[in-house]
Formats: structure tokens, sequence, C-alpha cells
């Protein structure tokens, strides 16, 4: 049976045999629990299931495509029709998970967004492989001081080590998307900037890159009434703008808000 794929859901499934292969050995799966988000057709889990893990969940929100992956692959996968949004992580198995995501391009940061907001002191995920718009993964492998440097960058460099393995060409996908892919490889981070909450860096980091294009002066202003004294004691140069600051001031900044809101 020939599935259509869904606009709606931005489905564009990945048939490259050799990409698919790449992918699978990116990380170790042997009797691990594995996750895919958005598995579509079942290409990819194929390439999984050859590397023997231990289980392997798998979220898909088009009925269409669970029931087809259950006829598909029997008992040897445990299906979820659900949004992956609406999902509490942690209940999915009692191990860390590998994760696997060729992600919808339209909520993709939204779901890894969400997924940091969610943390607490213990990740449930042992390292996340997934798959964004090259635009977006240009966004979140940034650096300071570069023109894609920005929120992306800094929430999710806060906690994890970033890598991009690589690009994928339209020519992968059924459909063929307009645009080119990036896979891009997580790891949890074993020491960070600690804060009490992360929705407060979210918070500082928008304050900051809603104006960009202006000096860090306006930005401190809203948040502190005694900004020139903490951007003193923080040693922060008022005439540098959002993109110059590192992770480290932002966690910084971040420490200083929450100093005055306890």
């Amino acid at each position: 049976m020939l599935i259509k794929p869904k606009k709606s859901l931005g489905q564009n499934f990945l048939i490259d045999k050799n990409i698919l292969k790449k992918i699978v050995t990116i990380s170790k799966i042997l009797n691990k629990d594995v996750l895919e988000v958005g598995p579509g057709t079942g290409n990819l889990t194929e390439y999984i299931l050859k590397e023997k893990p231990n289980k392997i969940f798998l979220i898909e929100k088009d009925k269409t495509l669970c029931d087809q992956l259950q006829l598909k692959f029997q008992n040897k996968v445990e299906i979820k029709n659900n949004d992956i949004l609406k999902i509490n992580e942690k209940n999915i198995s009692k191990n860390k998970l590998i994760v696997f995501g060729n992600l919808p391009y339209n909520i993709s940061t939204e779901i890894i967004c969400n997924w940091i907001l969610k943390l607490e002191k213990d990740f449930w995920f042992s390292e996340l492989i997934l798959m964004f718009q090259k635009e977006v993964a240009d966004r979140i492998i940034s650096k300071t001081n570069s023109s894609d440097y920005g929120r992306l960058s800094i929430f999710l460099n806060w906690k994890m080590n970033v890598e991009k393995v690589f690009d994928i060409s339209p020519n992968c996908f059924y459909p063929k998307p307009k645009i080119q892919s990036t896979l891009i490889h997580f790891t949890p981070k074993k020491d960070y900037y600690k804060i009490k909450k992360s929705k407060n860096l979210e918070m500082v980091t928008r304050i900051f890159f809603n104006q960009k294009r202006k000096k860090i002066k306006n930005p401190l202003k809203q948040l502190f009434i005694n900004y020139q004294e903490i951007s003193e004691k923080l040693k922060l140069d008022l005439n540098l703008r959002p993109q110059n600051l590192s992770l480290e001031s932002y966690c910084n900044i971040v420490r200083e808000y929450e100093k005055l809101k306890s």
C-alpha cells in the first residue's frame, strides 16, 4: 500500500538507504532502549532493528501510518499513536533512551525546546540524533559573535553537547522537500551552568534577542533597576550586542535575576 505523505503533518519520508545506514551507526544501539519519533513508513526503524536494541518505542501521530507500522513490525516494536508534544517522555521507559527523530520541520524547535524545559536533574535520554531543516540546524550549532547565534543556540547548548553530523540532500526524501536537512547529535553535559529554572533562561534570552540590534544596556535595564551595578559585577560591556555574549554570561544574568526574585 502506497502511503501518501500528509502536508499538514510535515511528512517527508527519508528513503536513501546509505543515509539510513549511516544514521544508525552514530550510536551503539545493541541492547539499548530506543525511541523513534515520527517513524513514518518505518524505513529507519528497519535499520535500527538490525542493530538489535533491547526495546524500540515508536511515537507516530498519523493513525494510518501507525496501522501500517503495526502490520510491518508486529511485536518487534511498541507503537504509540500520539503527539510527541503531549507525552511525558519519562513514562516511556525506565531506562535512558537513545532518541532518533526525523522531526516535522514546522514543530522541530518546539519539540526539542519542550524537552529541555521539562528536564529536571536527570536526563531521560542518553543521546538525541535528530534531523532539522538546515537553516534551523545552523542556528543550533552557531557560536558567539556569529549572525546565526541566538536563543536557540544558547538554550540547546546549555545542557547538551551539540555536534553536526552531516547535511542531507532533498533527493534523499519522498516527497522532496524544498530545503536541505541536517542531522545533529546531542549528548548530555556532565557539568553545566546551574540555574533554578530553565524557563528563566528562556525568558532572559527572549528579552535580549527581541532587541538583537540594540546594545545590551536596553534589555539589562528591562530586567534590573540597578543594571549598571549588575553589568560591573558580571563584567559586561554595555556597548556589546546580544550575539556578543557567551552562554556563561547569559547564565550569570539569569542567576542575578533569580536572586532578585527569591
